[in-house]
């Protein structure tokens, strides 16, 4: 379908990467480009495929998920990965965020959850699993400690709330909502803020906003 959003999977568990298959194909507006169950045969043809979204796990035989992140996003900046995995540990989804995932689920997410984050991350969201958004804010709140406010970073206030709605895993609309602005508004404090990070993506800002104890 040619307006349909083309996912291409990254699961080396042969039973899940073909159920996760068959799900995007048997979706209206979704399609299956391509699915893979490691990082190195996937990199090969990812520039061919031109895909939406990247579905990866992060325990793979050879190159590890987090590490096929990075190297996705060397050839295409600007694409939406999409973390899916057993492993929910603060640190492992910390990494994620920091090697350029735009959000990160667990593998027991219900399918029609699942196919809501793909569509999300598609539009720009962020998604998480909110036990996952909890663990990311916790995660940062305790490095606050440990970690100076940076200084070099002049955020308003209201900057800070629609950064922390991202790190939440709010989309646009969320955000907007939560706040009582519009979207446009909200489009607007993120480009002001990717200026001030020196960032160019969500998950780029979402990682610099726990690194340096931003919000």
């Amino acid at each position: 379908m040619e307006n349909s959003v083309k996912v291409l999977i990254v699961e080396d568990n042969e039973n899940i990467r073909l159920g996760l298959k068959m799900l995007i194909d048997g979706t209206p507006d979704f399609s299956c480009v391509g699915d893979y169950s490691n990082c190195e045969d996937m990199l090969k043809e990812v520039e061919s495929l031109k895909p939406d979204i990247v579905l990866m796990d992060i325990d793979l035989p050879g190159m590890s998920g987090i590490e096929g992140i990075k190297q996705v996003r060397k050839i295409f900046p600007e694409i939406r990965i999409l973390v899916l995995t057993i492993y929910d540990e603060s640190e492992t989804v910390f990494k994620a965020l920091c090697a350029g995932a735009c959000g990160y689920m667990v593998k027991k997410t219900p399918p029609a959850q699942l196919l809501d984050a793909i569509q999300d991350a598609y539009k720009g969201g962020a998604p998480m699993s909110s036990h996952i958004a909890r663990k990311v804010v916790d995660f940062f709140q305790q490095r606050e400690t440990i970690i100076p406010q940076a200084t070099d970073v002049n955020l308003t206030p209201r900057e800070k709330e629609v950064l922390r709605g991202l790190v939440e895993g709010n989309n646009y609309k969320a955000i907007a909502d939560s706040l009582f602005i519009s979207v446009e508004t909200v489009r607007f404090h993120f480009r002001n803020i990717y200026k001030k990070l020196h960032v160019h993506s969500q998950s780029e800002a979402v990682a610099k906003a726990i690194k340096q104890g931003l919000i």
